[in-house]
Protein backbone atom coordinates (compact mmCIF):
# COMPACT_ATOMS: atom_id res chain seq x y z
CA UNK A 1 0.00 0.00 0.00
CA UNK A 2 0.78 3.70 -0.85
CA UNK A 3 1.69 6.18 1.72
CA UNK A 4 -1.43 8.64 -0.67
CA UNK A 5 -3.22 5.04 0.25
CA UNK A 6 -2.98 5.66 3.95
CA UNK A 7 -3.60 9.57 3.90
CA UNK A 8 -6.92 9.12 1.55
CA UNK A 9 -8.03 7.42 4.30
CA UNK A 10 -7.00 9.40 6.97
CA UNK A 11 -8.33 12.40 5.26
CA UNK A 12 -11.51 11.26 4.51
CA UNK A 13 -12.09 9.86 8.13
CA UNK A 14 -11.20 13.62 9.62
CA UNK A 15 -12.64 15.28 6.28
CA UNK A 16 -9.75 17.22 5.29
CA UNK A 17 -8.16 17.29 1.92
CA UNK A 18 -5.51 15.25 0.84
CA UNK A 19 -2.52 16.40 -1.43
CA UNK A 20 -0.13 15.59 -3.39
CA UNK A 21 3.44 16.12 -2.50
CA UNK A 22 6.54 15.72 -4.59
CA UNK A 23 9.33 14.25 -2.83
CA UNK A 24 11.26 17.05 -1.90
CA UNK A 25 8.18 18.88 -0.62
CA UNK A 26 7.27 16.13 1.74
CA UNK A 27 10.90 16.44 3.13
CA UNK A 28 10.41 19.89 3.26
CA UNK A 29 6.98 19.30 4.94
CA UNK A 30 7.06 16.49 7.05
CA UNK A 31 11.39 16.85 7.99
CA UNK A 32 13.77 13.87 7.63
CA UNK A 33 11.07 11.47 7.81
CA UNK A 34 9.29 12.48 4.30
CA UNK A 35 12.56 11.63 2.92
CA UNK A 36 11.11 8.15 3.10
CA UNK A 37 7.73 8.42 2.19
CA UNK A 38 8.26 8.66 -1.88
CA UNK A 39 11.23 5.58 -1.87
CA UNK A 40 8.81 3.10 -2.81
CA UNK A 41 10.36 0.44 -0.65
CA UNK A 42 7.81 -2.31 -0.42
CA UNK A 43 7.20 -4.23 2.73
CA UNK A 44 6.27 -8.02 3.42
CA UNK A 45 5.05 -9.84 6.00
CA UNK A 46 6.14 -12.99 4.50
CA UNK A 47 9.16 -13.79 6.67
CA UNK A 48 7.75 -13.08 9.94
CA UNK A 49 4.50 -15.90 9.06
CA UNK A 50 7.23 -18.02 7.70
CA UNK A 51 9.71 -17.47 10.93
CA UNK A 52 6.69 -17.79 13.50
CA UNK A 53 4.42 -19.39 11.69
CA UNK A 54 1.85 -16.06 11.93
CA UNK A 55 -1.28 -16.77 10.14
CA UNK A 56 -2.85 -12.76 9.99
CA UNK A 57 -6.07 -12.99 11.55
CA UNK A 58 -6.83 -9.27 12.55
CA UNK A 59 -7.87 -6.56 9.19
CA UNK A 60 -4.84 -5.01 7.52
CA UNK A 61 -3.77 -1.53 7.98
CA UNK A 62 -6.38 0.53 5.68
CA UNK A 63 -9.63 -1.47 6.79
CA UNK A 64 -8.57 -0.89 10.34
CA UNK A 65 -7.68 2.50 9.44
CA UNK A 66 -11.11 3.08 8.12
CA UNK A 67 -12.95 1.95 11.63
CA UNK A 68 -14.53 4.63 13.28
CA UNK A 69 -13.27 4.05 16.55
CA UNK A 70 -9.89 5.60 15.77
CA UNK A 71 -11.49 8.91 14.95
CA UNK A 72 -13.86 8.96 17.65
CA UNK A 73 -13.30 11.85 19.59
Amino acid sequence: MSTREIADVIGRRLGVPVVAKTHEEAAGHFGFVGHFFGLGWPASSARTRELLGWPPSQPGLIPDLDRSRHFES
